[in-house]
């Protein structure tokens, strides 16, 4: 594929080398960006190996809202593509008694990606090409529940950004999607008992957002069971929710 170029912020993670992997299989060339740039230097070197595309590693640490404008003045190359799956999921008891936790979980999982995204969607449209932003949020902003409201919390603003942004492009050629995983079976949930019907593998993850972006999907949810049930959640009156313990 003809200049077609994607860069995956947070590629350290199981799910973002798997989208960089599958948009490698079609063409795409690759910039991994993660906080060490180091950590993703053999997964560099398989994906160029395996597809013959091009492929190069950034230091970028997403907290860091200062420095984003110069990440993105730096880079080799400009994107045709950024996908964003840059998360931390807490504890939920511990972050509700740890302020910097707290602080930790709003950081990763809203205030840092999203303004990487409103930089990198402004260098997108200043290319006046087709271009896109994929921003990989999550089920759990869609209701608050006991177990993760301070994840889903923050979620749920980058859901709502995400949203914004695809509405603030879209008289451009820049398109915006809004990804919801619900469970990936990836090192962040390692150890969780998680039902096999609703939990998908990283590389079914990187195949369904392929298949969305293709069909330049507004929003979409990689298992769609996942529609049923937070149709489900969400349409239950807050009397009968709050006493529900899933």
């Amino acid at each position: 594929m003809t200049d077609a170029r994607i860069l995956v912020l947070g590629a350290g993670s199981d799910i973002g080398q798997a989208i960089a992997r599958r948009f490698a299989r079609a063409g795409f060339d690759v910039q991994l960006a993660a906080r060490d740039a180091g950590q993703v230097r053999a997964a560099a070197r398989d994906i160029a190996l395996r597809h013959d595309v091009q492929v190069s590693c950034h230091d970028m640490d997403v907290t860091d809202l200062a420095g984003a404008e110069a990440f993105f003045d730096s880079l080799p190359a400009r994107p045709t593509l950024i996908v964003s799956v840059v998360g931390w999921m807490g504890v939920q008891d511990e972050v509700a008694r740890d302020a910097g936790q707290v602080e930790r979980s709003i950081a990763t999982n809203l205030t840092g990606p999203a303004w990487a995204l409103e930089v990198g969607a402004r260098h997108l449209a200043e290319s006046g090409g087709e271009t896109g932003i994929i921003g990989v949020s999550s089920v759990a902003g869609d209701r608050g529940r006991a177990a993760n409201y301070w994840y889903g919390a923050a979620k749920a603003g980058f859901t709502a950004f995400l949203s914004g942004l695809r509405q603030k492009y879209a008289g451009s050629r820049l398109h915006v999607m809004t990804v919801k995983p619900g469970f990936v079976a990836t090192r962040m949930t390692e150890g969780m008992d998680l039902p096999a019907r609703l939990t998908a593998q990283p590389e079914e993850v990187g195949e369904k957002i392929y298949r969305g972006w293709e069909k330049r999907r507004n929003t979409l949810y990689v298992k769609s069971i996942w529609w049923l049930v937070m149709t489900i959640i969400t349409a239950l009156p807050e009397t009968l929710f709050k006493r529900t313990t899933f």
